[in-house]
């Protein structure tokens, strides 16, 4: 049935992007209530105006991207662009256009769509600041590309992986997905299993009911039923039996789950994030995790690389977790000194994040200065960097002056830290440029030019 032109504004009015349609000549021929809201023109106003005093045209870049379909005939889709409202304010849409055309296919204008993308804009900006101030921490490349595309990972409720070694803050990342996301104001809910045999982990996930075995004397919920409407976090899922990845297939699968004793099933609504340690790809080959189930999980996935590949993080993380204890405990340590900052930037980091966490707590805990010293690290941060002297002599013990051993990740630092690790070797070096260089790792040539843009010569 064909609609009336009061029932075609209702229909478009209802629409939550703004809709315009435009004729050949440039006229606005319909402007919906959304759009009205997004330009801060009536829509009575926009049907007197033209195309390009309504979308200024001199500045505005929808303007060029819809004279662009009037002009090709070619639709555009989820282009990000800004629009100019009749304040002046640049607003962030998605646009969608396409020509119009009459019964004969002739160009009869074209319709286009604005959704807002403030909110998600909002919502960028926000992840970024709390990304440098809280607890995922981090400048290199490849975490600023998962900051970059959480907000829109987070809005999609699609399941999530995270890979990545032990300590490298997989249940972080859930979190911050989930706070995210739509489901931010119900609960997240974690549950590690690797840490349960099978029978306490179905229990545990899905509940049972009253008698289902000697000791349930009542019913109990389990965390699919204490997550439902927000997350769940299953961490270690690598670790879990073929016979459990069967039950949270069927989950994934039905959204449904039968606790034990139950005769019927349960629906539910919970967004899953699984996390693990383990070489997936490895267990897929050989068996013991079934395809099915990976493949409804790993629908996007994120890698966190570990400590060692990401070592221009330690300065930012020590320094966070510092804040943190001060923030605790009521204290004023400034930071680490540069000596302490050599052995931390040094070390392996075997635990990653964690490890580098609890390596600044002890250190802060045996502080009794404004700056954490060299002698307050822990023991294996310490043994593990007694540096060669490039001379043969004796390895020089914790405590006394150095350099970085050789192959120290010089071009890993920030600038500054660079600088200071430089400008230290050289004097313990007694300004030695050769032995310098041997210390640092690096040739002669490449010393002379960074001493240079440091103003050290």
């Amino acid at each position: 049935m064909a609609l009336s032109p009061e029932q075609y504004r209702r229909v478009l009015d209802s629409l939550s992007e703004g809709v315009c349609t435009v004729a050949p000549d440039w006229t606005i021929t319909s402007f919906n209530a959304q759009a009205q809201t997004l330009t801060g023109v009536s829509q009575e106003e926009a049907l007197k105006l033209s195309f390009g005093e309504l979308f200024h045209c001199e500045v505005c870049e929808c303007a060029t991207l819809l004279a662009g379909v009037m002009t090709s005939g070619t639709p555009i889709r989820d282009v990000a662009t800004l629009l100019i409202d009749r304040q002046g304010r640049r607003i962030p849409v998605s646009l969608n256009a396409a020509p119009l055309r009459d019964e004969s296919g002739r160009l009869a204008g074209l319709v286009a769509s604005f959704r807002d993308n403030r909110p998600i804009e909002t919502l960028r900006k926000e992840l970024r600041q709390r990304f440098t101030t809280a607890d995922i921490v981090s400048r290199h490349p490849r975490m600023q590309r998962i900051f970059d595309i959480l907000p829109a990972v987070a809005e999609s409720g699609s399941p999530v992986l995270i890979l990545g070694p032990s300590g490298t803050g997989k249940e972080l990342l859930a979190q911050a997905v989930h706070r995210a996301s739509p489901r931010r104001d119900k609960p997240f809910v974690a549950v590690n299993c690797g840490a349960l045999p099978d029978n306490l982990l179905e229990s545990e996930l899905f509940g049972y009911r009253k008698g289902a075995f000697t000791d349930a004397r009542v019913d109990k919920p389990g965390r699919f039923a204490l997550a439902e409407g927000g997350t769940l976090f299953l961490d270690e899922i690598g670790d879990t039996s073929p016979a459990m990845q069967v039950k949270l297939l069927r989950v994934l699968q039905e959204r449904v789950y039968e606790p034990l004793g139950a005769t019927q099933s349960v629906a539910c609504d919970v967004r899953l994030i699984t996390a693990t340690n383990r070489d997936l790809a490895a267990r897929l080959a050989d068996g013991s995790f079934r395809s099915d189930l990976y493949y409804r999980i790993n629908v996007i996935a994120f890698e966190l690389p570990p400590l060692t590949e990401r070592r221009e993080d330690i300065p930012l993380l020590a320094a966070h977790f510092i804040d943190q204890f001060n923030a605790e405990q009521g204290r004023t340590v400034r930071g680490v000194s540069h000596a302490a900052m050599a052995r931390l930037m040094a070390y392996d980091y075997p635990g990653n994040i964690r490890e580098l966490r609890n390596t600044i707590e002890h250190a802060y805990v045996l502080c009794r200065c404004d700056e954490i010293q060299e002698q307050c690290l822990p023991p294996p941060v310490l043994a593990s960097n007694r540096l060669p002297d490039p001379r043969g002599s004796t390895p020089t013990p914790p405590g006394t002056k150095h350099a970085p051993r050789p192959g120290f990740p010089l071009r890993r630092l920030p600038p500054d830290q660079e600088r200071v690790m430089i400008s230290e070797t050289l004097a313990a070096c007694n300004g030695h440029r050769r032995e310098t260089a041997a210390r640092l790792g690096i040739d002669p040539a490449t010393l002379w030019r960074k001493m240079k843009r440091h103003g050290l010569t």
